[in-house]
């Protein structure tokens, strides 16, 4: 998976190609946790995700919930596949998705 993220002041994109699994999600995880001081608004830009487990999952609640007394997150540009996965898990009604 590639990870490329832009920042601007309090705002910041983080686009992510290839596959949020198990082995990538602590990538990404410890990504969020390092902006979390500085970002009050983030996008996760997924236009290039091709695939999104359960373990992909469980760091989109926990940045959701970090982020939710503080700012907001939100998913843009999901494909099929991912956007099937939010709504069979139900995450379309937790998340802001785009």
């Amino acid at each position: 998976m590639t990870i490329t993220k832009e920042q601007n002041g309090s705002s910041m994109t983080i686009a992510l190609e290839g596959r949020l699994d198990t082995m990538t999600a602590p990538e990404l995880e410890a990504e969020i946790k390092a902006a979390l001081d500085s970002v009050t608004d983030l996008t996760l830009d997924f236009s290039k995700l091709e695939y999104i487990s359960s373990a992909g999952l469980r760091v989109l609640l926990s940045a959701h919930k970090a982020l939710q007394a503080k700012g907001s997150m939100k998913v843009a540009h999901p494909n099929e596949i991912v956007k099937e996965v939010f709504e069979v898990t139900g995450f379309d009604t937790i998340l802001n998705i785009e």
